[in-house]
Formats: C-alpha cells, structure tokens, sequence
C-alpha cells in the first residue's frame, strides 16, 4: 500500500546554500590609469570581483567588456562596469583615479584645482555606497588631493590615503639595481616627502643586500654610488614621469602594478611597509599634511607611520616639501 505524504511537512528541503562574500574593488574612473589598475588587479588576483565607474557611459562599458573577454585567463574573477555609482557599492577598497590629465610641460600641482573639484562631486557619493572601504587615492597632485579628500569626505585618516611615492621608490630601485647590477629586489630604498619635484630619495637608511648604500663600494666594474650618482639617480625619478607623458601622454603601466599592490597589502592584511601618503602627526615635527613616509598598510587602511632615522638634509627636504604642498592645499580652502 503506497503512503501519501504530505510534501509540506514531511520533504526535508536542503537549506539554500548562502552566497559567498568575495572581496570587492571599485575603481573609480576608467581611464588610462584606472583600466590598466582593473587589469592589473586581475592578472594578479588581487580582487575577487573588479567593479568600474566612470560617467562616460561607452568607455567604461568598452573597457569591461575588452578585460571580461580575457577572463578565462586570468585568476578566478569577475568585472562590472557602469555610469551608475551604485556599481561601487560595499567595496571593500575604492580606488580613486579620475582626475584632470596631466599635459607635457605640467607639474602635479598644476592638476590641483581641476581635481579637487572632481574629487569633490564625485567622492561623497562613493562614500554614501561604501562607507566601510578603505580608500586608495591615485589622482594627482595625490598629497593635495588626499588631504582635500579627507576633509571633503570626513573619513579617519586611517580610512582614506594616497599612493604616495610608492611608484617612486620603485623607479628608486631600478635606477639603483641599473648602477649596480644587483636584483631590485635587493635593493630597499624609499622615497618620501611629495610625490612631485620636491621628493626625496631616504639614502641614510637604503641598503642593498644588507650594505648600507651610503658604504656600496660597488661589485666588478661597477664603482660606488658617489653623491654625483645619487644626484643624477634622484633627478632622474623625478624626470622620468615627464619623460614619458611627453613621450606616450600618459603614465599607467607602474603606478597600476604600484597600485595593485598597496590593494592586495590592504585585501590580505599584511601590515606591508609602504611609502603611501597619509596625514602626519608629529612626524619628525612635521604635522596637518599629507606627505610619503614608510608607512603600515593593511585591512584598517594605513596603522603606523614608521620614524625612519633622517640625515639633516633629509629632514630639511622633507619640511620643504611639507610646505610645497601645504600651501597649495591652502590656496584651495584646505
């Protein structure tokens, strides 16, 4: 004799299987440098989902579509784009990258005005959808635009820096690893103070391979790095953005591998140290700016600004350059 059931009392339903929280990073702006950071974070994996926004509608549609089509090559991801700023909302990080271009000729500086007033249409809206992210500042002039962006959005300074002289640091070790012949990756040396032409390289505590630089004796041909090479390695970090806006128009390549970094030091908790530009409290005397030190980055934005032991000089450039960028910040209301 076949038993009727009641479907709705007796069937044990499995439970729906919840949906898996992934990490999400919203860049905001699909131009050279915020496409080429959506690239970048993907081939690495840094981000399990990548959303655009951009108020050019077919751009922005244009530049997911060409990345979803390499997808299948990549690391396990997705990628949204949209001219709505909800594509933003509950990113775990916010790349900010639009800004006025920078032309031959220009210096970040000279960007400020044209971008804070980008940055302050744009980011209240992007906070309102993803209030708990931690925000990544790339648009320049980055110290300026990070200490006009901490004001104009009211978030703790922990929450929202700038890339600061990441970039910078890595042109440092390249151009030293070239003079030397060593890997970069046995090169530590940072850059700090502005990302602009008042930066400057830390040489009193660079090493290479354990040596303090200042006592490289050099290896084979190559010779020490006397003060002569320094000056030239120095004026060339400094150039080499120029060189290549005057040669390509723009520059994506680095600072979005630059960029993909600091968001997987940020995504995998780290506590990376990394030369970012965030406000400074009595750093060396220097206070209420934003200017590049080595710098504790992980999942609460950036910690501890480490106090790296400066020559006289270091620490007079870096007041140089905190007062650079102080009063630019203060022509502009901030």
């Amino acid at each position: 004799m076949t038993e009727n059931l009641d479907t709705d009392d007796d069937l044990d339903l499995a439970p729906a299987t919840p949906t898996r929280r992934t990490s999400k990073l919203a860049i905001v702006g699909a131009g050279a440098v915020g496409s080429t950071m959506a690239y970048a974070a993907l081939m690495r994996g840094a981000a399990r989902s990548v959303a655009l926004f951009d108020i050019n509608t077919a751009k922005v549609e244009a530049e997911v579509l060409d990345l979803g089509h390499g997808i299948q090559f990549m690391p396990m991801a997705e990628i949204v784009g949209s001219d709505d700023i909800s594509v933003c909302a509950d990113a775990d990080v916010v790349v900010f990258t639009a800004g006025a271009k920078q032309k031959p000729g220009q210096t970040r500086l000279d960007l400020a005005g044209a971008t804070i007033s980008l940055v302050s249409k744009v980011l209240p809206s992007v906070v309102q959808v993803a209030p708990n992210a931690t925000y990544v500042m790339v648009t320049n002039p980055v110290d300026v635009v990070t200490y006009a962006a901490l004001k104009i959005s009211g978030l703790p300074s922990n929450q929202l820096f700038g890339s600061g002289t990441v970039l910078d640091s890595s042109r440092l070790r390249y151009l030293i690893a070239q003079r030397t012949g060593v890997a970069v990756q046995n090169v530590h040396a940072y850059v700090a103070g502005e990302h602009g032409d008042s930066e400057l390289p830390l040489w009193s505590s660079a090493s290479i391979g354990g040596v303090p630089l200042l006592e490289w004796g050099g290896i084979g041909v190559r010779g020490p790095l006397t003060s002569e090479v320094r000056d030239e390695i120095a004026h060339e970090v400094v150039e080499s953005a120029y060189r290549i806006i005057a040669g390509k128009g723009a520059t994506n390549y680095a600072i979005a591998l630059a960029g993909s970094r600091i968001i997987e030091a940020i995504l995998k908790d780290e506590d990376r140290v990394l030369p970012v530009s965030s406000l400074l409290n009595d750093y060396h005397g220097i206070s209420d700016v934003c200017l590049s030190v080595p710098t504790l980055v992980g999942r609460r934005g950036v910690t501890d600004q480490l106090e790296v032991p400066m020559s006289v000089d270091e620490l007079a450039g870096m007041r140089k350059s905190a007062d650079a960028v102080r009063a630019v910040a203060r022509q502009f209301g901030y």
